[in-house]
């Protein structure tokens, strides 16, 4: 049984303090919120599109009429309890609401926070107003688990603990399985582990942290599956001065390499797939804990101390950039280790003196003293952008002022999965508000994400959300008392409060709307500075910038956390079924921001419908590009582009940001050096890389985009060929084949006018790394063959290919093949091309070769009249004998990620979800998934 932690337990005494007062932001006296919305009907049926089967099903529920059907459908699916066809059941967003906000009004009533009943009504008004009309939202823990008959554990995010024992060690493993049953994410520093260099009191050596990190792996791979909610995540830390940080650092790298001498073998190594199960450390995210010695040991390319756990004397020396260099090259070879930056994390901790920060949770937002838990908030930005284009500070500064009070109510009646967690916790009192649509916010006003005029908006905002935290963190003390441990704390806690407050004043702004956001932070955080040294602070951290992965789809963000737009095209499905591609609702009005007319408004958009990207869109100036540079595509925002925009927001926050900065696949070790570098110049606390296709877990980017021919000559024009594009309704034949027992679908679908215009082939499990290089193989295929490229030709290049399995097939025409693609080009110029073609590349069918055989022509067979050809070609599909089909390779995008890969012409590296079978999208260091809301860690 999970052990939990009673809320109840250890609340603190009020005195005589009063309470809030609660003023009234988006509401109306006497008007209930749900009252002032439309709300309808809707059926929520999820399938797995690659399979077609039901994966979740609830008809009538009941939601306002502007919510998306992304967002319907993840809410109803995955935060709706009760047991379904039950009257038990959840069925309308407002049931939802109510549940959770009556726990936080109830306790904020019963615990003093509020001064009358009204203001705790008022309280109750307001909160509903904002989550229903898609705000801000809690982290899913919240909506999973308040107001059940669950444990009420509020918190995503989990910090532990493991000293230099046996039992402390198995503790560890306890307590991660705990916190992974209930679907949520934790991280550990190890460094205090003995190295194996060293020597146990029994007189032999130490096992070192590495090998305890495969026993704590084993768990985590066993457990992930078990939590009802999501995939658990974990982070493991390990100091650079322990005496094994080389081969924790080589970790991960030396598994990589196993899993592409397993995948070259047949094994099917794909994110789920049967056989990854015997790599060892997939189930962590792996940092090493970097001090400022070390870089400035890197930079001066000086010597750097390994040193023993137990007495910090000296067992190695070594050269630090050789070191940095091995840190680099792992991160290049597989994405890990990332990198955290000890003494920056330190420097802003407001509890020094009662420990330090050693670790993170697995996304790198939340830093905070061992064995202690973060329950998180997002608001969403894009909701305080007014019509006129200017951003609305006063309902934002009112609404963080309103998260604020519930996130710390809901410390008060939490549960906790074991009772040193819930000691610290309450102790310190650790809140997480942040936001997400960042990207979507600076498009729509016209600042470029990598830009001056970008990062000074995105810092003035941040500013302001953490200033009004920390002011309503020292309001509530004043109201229901400091934090416990702010006493012994209290010198550094006001430290790092005038620290945010002089990086505030470092602010320079360009435009008016980034001032305004400016001075009212500045005000904020003079409130708070004087409220604080009066009443001290309610909470340890404040805010933090999460991944908002599933929230961000359930409050229809464009872009999550702290990233950019994703790309100029996103995928929308539309109520009452199907879906369309569509341009970003953000790049009209961007446009507009920038003093376009709406005609050349809709030319622009409709360039991007067809080409994805703005790179000589019709009347678009190319000082304008740089605003609508997205995290993919024609024109991609650089990696230190994304560095930047982190270190401008970094000073604003208690803890840190989860965001990974993705490098093209040509990145070399020495760009991951200097990203790494940068990083520790400018001041973040943590840093993680992908470098495009370094892990063998991900869908292959097969089809690579094709090398630019060079220019000619200014004055002779390049002929260049036109893509005739199938209509959406095309006929198409399905084929199911056989070759030497290993069997496959192929759809071929023709032009209404006659001729192949694209191939889709199924071959293997899907979701392994052979169905993604056939799904990139039949992508490349289909667009040379819409290009104008001669089917013959494929069939020269393929037939005969010689590969594994080879042998008998079932079909009379091909008796024997060399190789699935030898098959599959002979079954295609059977199907598709003349009877002399094929005659002149050897391919007959088994009536032809009979007739051969006994000395007749076979062309007599193909002697019929065009009238009659036609006919046969009308009738074909209907006298074809009936094949039993499984639903073939769909060739329409599902989710984003995919709109993205049919601009591009090429396979996005993100996971396929293992729910739904939907090409996943980037949030934060993790992923999501647009069709039913899964992730790959915690959000």
């Amino acid at each position: 049984m999970t052990e939990t932690v009673s809320g109840s337990a250890a609340r603190r005494g009020r005195g005589s303090r009063k309470g809030l007062k609660v003023e009234r932001i988006f509401t109306t006296p006497g008007v209930h919120p749900y009252d002032t919305i439309r709300w309808e009907r809707r059926d929520v049926v999820m399938t797995n599109w690659r399979d077609g089967s039901v994966n979740f099903e609830q008809r009538g529920v009941e939601f306002p009429d502007f919510w998306s059907v992304n967002a319907v459908n993840i809410v109803t699916s995955k935060y709706f309890r009760g047991a379904l066809g039950t009257p038990q059941r959840e069925h309308s967003l407002k049931q939802l609401v109510d549940r959770v906000v009556k726990v936080y009004v109830d306790t904020g009533l019963a615990e003093g926070y509020f001064a009358s009943e009204e203001d705790a009504q008022i309280f109750d008004h307001e909160l509903k107003h904002a989550l229903v009309h898609q705000m801000f939202s809690f982290n899913s823990p919240v909506w999973f688990n308040v107001g059940t008959k669950s444990p009420q554990q509020v918190s995503a995010c989990f910090i532990l603990s493991v000293d230099d024992s046996m039992e402390s060690i198995l503790d560890w493993y306890k307590e991660e399985g705990i916190i992974f049953k209930g679907g949520s994410g934790a991280g550990v520093n190890l460094s205090r582990i003995r190295s194996s260099k060293e020597l146990l009191s029994s007189g032999g050596t130490a096992s070192g942290p590495v090998s305890f990190m495969r026993g704590a792996d084993a768990s985590a791979g066993t457990i992930k599956s078990g939590g009802a909610t999501r995939r658990a995540a974990k982070m493991v830390v390990l100091d650079v001065d322990h005496p094994d940080i080389a081969e924790f650092i080589e970790t991960k790298a030396r598994e990589e390499n196993k899993i592409r001498a397993l995948r070259d073998a047949g094994f099917d190594m794909d994110l789920g797939g049967k056989d990854i199960v015997s790599v060892q450390y997939q189930n962590a995210n792996n940092s090493v804990r970097v001090s400022d010695e070390f870089m400035r040991a890197v930079e001066s390319d000086g010597e750097f101390a390994l040193r023993a756990r137990l007495n910090g004397e000296v067992v190695d020396t070594v050269k630090a950039r050789d070191l940095f260099r091995q840190m680099a090259k792992a991160a290049w070879e597989c994405a890990d280790p990332g990198i955290q930056y000890d003494d920056t994390i330190n420097d802003w901790h407001t509890n020094p003196e009662s420990g330090r920060i050693t670790a993170s949770n697995p996304c790198s937002e939340y830093m905070s003293l061992d064995n202690s838990s973060c329950n998180l908030a997002s608001i969403n930005l894009l909701k305080f952008l007014r019509q006129d284009d200017t951003f609305d500070v006063e309902s934002f500064v009112k609404l963080t002022e309103l998260i604020i009070t519930a996130m710390d109510i809901s410390i008060t009646f939490a549960d906790f999965p074991t009772e040193k967690i819930a000691e610290t916790t309450r102790d310190y009192r650790q809140l997480g508000i942040g936001y997400a649509n960042l990207g979507a916010l600076l498009m729509a006003t016209g600042h470029a994400y990598d830009s001056e005029g970008g990062r000074s908006l995105a810092a003035a905002i941040t500013s302001l959300m953490t200033g009004v935290a920390y002011r309503r963190s020292a309001e509530l003390a004043g109201v229901v008392g400091p934090y416990v441990g702010y006493a012994r704390n209290a010198e550094a806690h006001k430290r790092v409060m005038r620290k945010h407050a002089a990086a505030n004043d470092e602010i320079r702004t360009l435009d008016e709307m980034d001032r305004a956001v400016h001075a009212a932070a500045t005000k904020q955080w003079q409130q708070c500075l004087k409220t604080g040294e009066k009443n001290g602070y309610r909470n340890a951290q404040a805010s933090l910038l999460a991944p908002t992965g599933t929230i961000g789809l359930m409050m229809d963000c464009d872009t999550t956390g702290i990233e950019p737009d994703l790309a100029l095209m996103k995928f929308k499905k539309l109520v009452g079924g199907g879906s369309m591609q569509i341009v970003n609702h953000t790049v009209p009005r961007a446009l507009k921001k920038l003093g376009y007319q709406q005609e050349q408004i809709e030319a622009v958009v409709e360039y991007i419908a067809e080409h994805g990207h703005v790179v000589d869109a019709p009347g678009l100036r190319p000082e304008h590009y740089e605003v609508f540079d997205c995290a993919m595509g024609e024109r991609a925002i650089s990696p230190m582009g994304h560095v930047r925009m982190m270190a401008a927001v970094q000073p604003f926050l208690s803890g840190a940001i989860s965001k990974t900065v993705n490098m093209p696949e040509q990145a070399t070790v020495e760009d991951i050096e200097k990203v790494y570098f940068e990083g520790w110049r400018l001041g973040l606390k943590a840093l993680a890389i992908y470098r495009d296709n370094c892990k063998v877990g991900q869908p292959l980017s097969a089809a690579k985009k094709t090398e630019q021919a060079e220019e000619a000559p200014a004055p002779v024009e390049v002929a260049r060929p036109v893509r005739k594009r199938l209509p959406k309704q095309r006929p198409a034949t399905v084929t199911r084949f056989s070759v030497a027992g290993a069997e496959g679908y192929m759809t071929a679908s023709s032009y209404p006018d006659d001729g192949l215009g694209e191939v889709f082939l199924k071959l293997g499990k899907q979701g392994s790394t052979l169905a993604g290089v056939m799904d990139a193989f039949s992508m490349a295929i289909s667009i040379s063959l819409q290009y104008g490229v001669p089917l013959e030709t494929w069939v020269e290049k393929f037939t005969n290919m010689r590969f594994e399995p080879a042998g008998m097939t079932d079909d009379p025409d091909i008796r024997m093949a060399t190789s699935v693609m030898d098959y599959i080009f002979r079954r295609l110029a059977l199907d598709h091309l003349p009877y002399e073609t094929r005659a002149e590349l050897g391919i007959l069918t088994a009536e032809e070769r009979a007739m051969q055989a006994n000395g007749e022509d076979p062309a007599t067979l193909h002697a019929e009249t065009e009238v009659d050809r036609e006919i046969l070609a009308q009738s074909a599909e209907i006298t074809k004998p009936a094949e039993p089909r499984r639903p073939a390779v769909e060739s329409e995008p599902h989710s984003s990620m995919e709109v993205i890969e049919s601009r591009q012409g090429r396979t996005a590296d993100a996971p396929l979800c293992l729910t739904c079978g939907t090409k996943m999208r980037p949030a934060g260091s993790c992923y999501v998934c647009e069709g039913c809301g899964s992730t790959s860690g915690c959000s």
